[in-house]
């Protein structure tokens, strides 16, 4: 199998070719939404040129414009592993949630629970939350790990009850990268008579989805997380989105997206899946005539080798700066149970001054907590948080050393001493 070429793959990004302060950049901050390939600038661009119209016309742009739309719920169908009649567009993942949780609530009654975790985004945790006050449910709280912020199936398993309807998690952090095993999750969840609902926004730049296969009731994610433009999508079980009662116009033929739809994001929804499809080939191993949902599977295990390779790189270089904490699963052993995102904190220094301190050299973190604020503020680390370090298959071996370089250049110099201040780091 051929080596990935990331530099072909950068290429293939034009903002990999910004600078700043005559740095170039490096975009670490792909957790908060990645950069995207000329590809799917161009479908985007496309539309407009060619097919910008709205729903249900009887004439060519509008004929183009509803292909287009049809053709992204098929894509992001391979992505997920169903069928395209099973996905919802929508704003994002947290507006799809709050949407979907009035009908889900719909079919709930007072004194119904509903499991939260203390993991998660809290797009899987608010809009629960909300509809528990509503309908006078009861909210229960699968608590982390918090030494390596992990869920452990047994805490589940004691939480599960008769009156359980469903258990909102998420298939990865976005905070800390940790991955959950969510097949296993399914099992116990079903067995009680739940519905499983999974915010897998942080895992699809990541992981190969097949939420058939994990038995899932719904997945959320947002195409803005792996490299295309601002939407969402969630996969919701036919016969659920058959049975839930639909908010909607009278007149609106699709039970669950509701409005005029962002026509132009899913031409760019479609082309970012084509352009992880692409990978399938070259770099997973796939046959030429396999389809997209088989190029796929083989796109995202190649992206996933190289990523994790390139993350253990990181967190050796991290592990080694005086000052510099993980928080989360550390070690070669744990490589299978993450995502190449990791948060830290820096001795002496706040998050958000070691993110100016690398924003000013043409490296992009984020810092905060990232909505993931029940983790946060488990871990003591709230208001300010940590900062958030996340690769994706466009980052290099040489952008990581340049990253740990700075943070070393902030780290304490010697056992007991203080570390810079940000008017000194600069």
């Amino acid at each position: 199998m051929p080596t990935f070429d990331v530099e072909a793959i950068r290429a293939r990004f034009p903002a990999l070719a910004l600078t700043h302060n005559g740095q170039p950049m490096a975009f670490f901050d792909g957790p908060g939404g990645t950069q995207v390939p000329d590809s799917v600038i161009e479908a985007v661009s496309r539309y407009y040129r060619e097919s910008n119209a709205n729903h249900g016309g009887a004439f060519a742009t509008s004929a183009r414009s509803d292909a287009i739309v049809e053709a992204a719920h098929a894509a992001l169908g391979d992505l997920l592993g169903v069928d395209a009649d099973e996905i919802v567009l929508g704003a994002n993942m947290t507006t799809l949630t709050f949407h979907l949780s009035r009908s889900i609530g719909a079919a709930l009654r007072p004194g119904d629970e509903i499991v939260v975790t203390g993991l998660d985004h809290q797009a899987n945790v608010d809009p629960w939350l909300a509809l528990a006050a509503d309908r006078d449910l009861v909210i229960r709280t699968w608590e982390p790990h918090l030494e390596d912020c992990t869920l452990h199936l047994a805490d589940l398993e004691a939480l599960l009850g008769s009156r359980t309807r469903l258990v909102a998690v998420g298939w990865a952090s976005n905070a800390v990268g940790t991955i959950n095993p969510i097949a296993d999750i399914a099992r116990p969840v079903h067995d009680a008579g739940a519905w499983l609902y999974v915010d897998a926004v942080h895992a699809a730049p990541h992981l190969a989805l097949d939420a058939r296969a994990i038995d899932a009731d719904f997945v959320a994610c947002s195409v803005y997380k792996f490299f295309g433009p601002h939407l969402g999508a969630v996969y919701g079980r036919r016969e659920l989105l058959e049975r839930l009662p639909a908010y909607k116009v009278r007149p609106a033929d699709h039970r669950f997206e509701t409005g005029t739809g962002n026509f132009e994001g899913a031409a760019g929804a479609l082309a970012a899946v084509d352009y992880l499809a692409s990978f399938g080939v070259p770099y997973g191993g796939a046959a030429a005539a396999s389809s997209r949902r088989e190029r796929l599977v083989a796109a995202m295990a190649a992206i996933r080798a190289y990523e994790l390779e390139l993350y253990g790189h990181l967190e050796a270089r991290l592990l080694g700066v005086p000052g510099v904490r993980i928080h989360g699963l550390v070690g070669g052993g744990t490589m299978d149970r993450r995502t190449p995102t990791t948060a830290i904190t820096v001795e002496g220094m706040s998050p958000r001054a070691v993110a100016i301190h690398l924003g000013e050299r043409g490296i992009a973190v984020w810092d905060g907590d990232f909505y993931a604020t029940g983790l946060i503020e488990r871990l003591g680390l709230a208001p300010e948080g940590v900062v958030r370090i996340g690769l994706t298959h466009y980052n290099t071996r040489a952008e990581v050393d340049r990253l740990v370089d700075e943070l070393e250049a902030l780290a304490p110099r010697a056992a007991g001493s203080a570390a810079p201040s940000l008017a000194e780091a600069r």
